[in-house]
């Protein structure tokens, strides 16, 4: 096991840390390592087997009806390269396409001359305005469960990318340059998930 496995699972950093950390764990340790596996396994599970697109789209706006809170409590601690860390990232990914659309519409046009072919893996429509943001975000999730994940996952780190490169040429400061990084680096864990989910290793 390479020393990148032992790595502290990070959060995305979309959203301020205290946001991202404002809430401990439900359960003891053993139990919450088990729930959040069970629970990421069971939602992909059954979007998949149901194939149908009701059921897609109530489980694409999860978060609308559960809020971001309860998924962070369910599956924020688990490593960046496992599932249910994977599948937190998607949805931190697309609620702050949500919250903030003009800034990720912004930071992705501004990112796509320095990323071109990951612009076209991520699909995303051009000119990428805040509609399009979150209509390709949905696209993505909507991948997880009808589609095939990892192809899902590479859009999104895609995407990642795309902003990673637009945050860090627009914007300015070591906070600015720090997210851009990380940004980068949730690319990065999205990426080696989607390998994982084709050997059948992505837990």
């Amino acid at each position: 096991m390479s020393e990148s496995d032992h790595r502290a699972p990070r959060r995305p950093a979309f959203f301020s840390e205290a946001a991202l950390e404002a809430h401990g764990p439900a359960y003891d340790p053993t139990e919450q390592i088990h729930v959040a596996h069970e629970t990421a396994l069971a939602l992909v599970h059954a979007g998949r087997a149901a194939a149908d697109p009701a059921v897609t789209q109530k489980l694409v706006a999860l978060v609308d009806d559960i809020g971001l809170s309860t998924l962070a409590e369910l599956w924020s601690q688990r490593p960046a390269r496992s599932l249910p860390g994977a599948l937190w990232r998607l949805y931190v990914l697309r609620e702050w396409v949500r919250r903030a659309p003009d800034e990720a519409s912004r930071e992705y046009a501004a990112g796509i001359r320095f990323t071109g072919p990951n612009h076209a893996v991520a699909g995303a429509a051009e000119p990428p305005g805040p509609q399009e943001m979150g209509r390709v975000i949905d696209e993505v999730l909507r991948g997880v469960f009808e589609g095939d994940l990892a192809v899902a996952l590479e859009r999104a780190a895609a995407f990642c990318r795309v902003v990673s490169a637009g945050r860090a040429d627009i914007s300015r400061g070591d906070e600015a340059a720090e997210q851009a990084a990380n940004v980068l680096v949730m690319a990065e864990d999205l990426t080696v998930c989607a390998r994982l989910w084709r050997t059948d290793a992505l837990h």
